[in-house]
């Protein structure tokens, strides 16, 4: 009977097909960017082998991504996404709000 592949394989399969066709690459050109074959790329999208550290990690940089992001489940990258966004908003509009009471004190400044 075949093993059931684990939910972290499937996630790294996952992961490791987006971030594959975000950069637009084929499974044997990230196998030669990675400095694996293309038939370890192909097993590992399939679900039929698990990988080294030393592979994750050279999958990561060929994908020009951090290696917890092949490992993250969708939803938890969504939710990173949104908090950074959340955060970036936060401090853009402190910053607008800064720069409107200085320009603002300024204008009064030059009307007294």
């Amino acid at each position: 009977m075949k093993a059931k592949p684990t939910k972290t394989r499937k996630i790294l399969s996952s992961n490791l097909k987006k971030h594959r066709k975000k950069l637009g690459l084929s499974q044997e050109k990230l196998a030669e960017n990675a400095g694996i074959s293309s038939m370890m790329v192909k097993d590992i999208e399939a679900f039929r082998t698990w990988v080294s550290d030393k592979t994750l990690e050279s999958l990561a940089v060929a994908l020009k991504t951090d290696i917890y992001r092949l490992l993250m489940p969708d939803t938890a990258y969504e939710e990173e996404i949104n908090k950074t966004i959340r955060n970036d908003l936060k401090n853009i509009t402190q910053k607008i709000r800064q720069d409107i009471d200085l320009t603002l004190k300024n204008a009064f400044k030059l009307w007294s």
